[in-house]
């Protein structure tokens, strides 16, 4: 039985410096001696260099052994759980860290009610710079945001040629929406999936949002914000003015364009570190009744 062994740390390549993501789908992962190896249906045999890779993404179709599962972990590469095409995120296992500094950065950031505010203006001045945001509350920012995007989404109806009669689709009903909900459906599901898989291998804590506070995954859709507008908007509008009945399928070919094109993987861990500069690790604490208070 092939024996894997864990690398030293120090050798291993840190987050910021892995390539980008490897997506699977209809094949098996499991160990080949030194490393592990990907077994597609149609019998090809690739290596995986799990040492380096940032994520290695598992689509529909595929299998992956326990020991392979044990090597990536051991070489700190985390393997996320994705629906068809990266519409859905379903899970994720370790992150490529060597400790959890980001996740106590993140979480005392959240937990600091005027530090969550701040995350919170920063996100929406990374988007509307020219926006003034001194003073403002989150709800304040959310109504904000509300009308720049519903500005931002008539913007692209006219530049594509596109009739938008508003943001409007139903979950439990797909075909309720027309051509262009649909399309901006699809094209954000597979943002979120993309942004997913970046967020939980740097470390951050999907469930702690700071604009968004619904839903499972708050703070995935706070990350992913920051781009619609550049990446999977844009791609929706572009696809229906390209052909009114895609089914899926042109849209997400636009928006994996678009996402290397703005560069998007590359920046998105730098400008989400940004977000948190200049604060420390723990959460503000209340006064403490039992200690004296120093004398000005």
């Amino acid at each position: 039985m092939p024996v894997f062994e864990r690398p030293p740390l120090d050798t291993l390549a840190p987050a910021k410096d892995r390539w980008t993501p490897v997506y699977l789908e209809h094949g098996r992962v499991e160990v080949d001696d030194a490393s592990i190896k990907w077994c597609a249906s149609d019998g090809t045999v690739c290596p995986i260099p799990v040492a380096t890779v940032s994520a290695i993404i598992l689509g529909p179709g595929t299998t992956v052994t326990h020991a392979a599962i044990k090597a990536a972990a051991q070489c700190n590469c985390p393997l996320l759980w994705l629906g068809e095409d990266g519409l859905r995120f379903y899970a994720f296992g370790i992150t490529p860290n060597h400790d959890n500094s980001m996740a106590r950065i993140h979480a005392s950031a959240w937990a600091a009610p005027q530090k969550r505010n701040e995350i919170a203006r920063r996100m929406f001045r990374h988007r509307f710079a020219e926006v003034p945001t001194g003073g403002v509350s989150i709800k304040q920012l959310r109504g904000m945001e509300g009308r720049r995007v519903k500005h931002l989404y008539e913007e692209l109806g006219r530049k594509f040629g596109v009739t938008w009669k508003g943001r409007d689709y139903n979950p439990a009903n797909w075909n309720l929406a027309d051509n262009v909900n649909r399309a901006l459906s699809a094209a954000t599901a597979s943002h979120y999936a993309l942004t997913a898989a970046v967020c939980c291998s740097m470390g951050f804590i999907p469930q702690l949002g700071f604009v968004h506070v619904a839903g499972t995954l708050p703070f995935i859709y706070d990350a992913a914000d920051l781009y619609k507008h550049e990446t999977s908007w844009p791609a929706a509008f572009e696809a229906i003015s390209l052909n009114p009945k895609d089914d899926g399928s042109l849209v997400r070919k636009i928006f994996k364009r678009n996402v290397e094109q703005t560069r998007m993987l590359k920046r998105m861990p730098e400008d989400l570190i940004a977000l948190f500069e200049g604060f420390n690790e723990e959460p503000d604490q209340p006064p403490n009744p039992l200690q004296p208070r120093s004398e000005a």
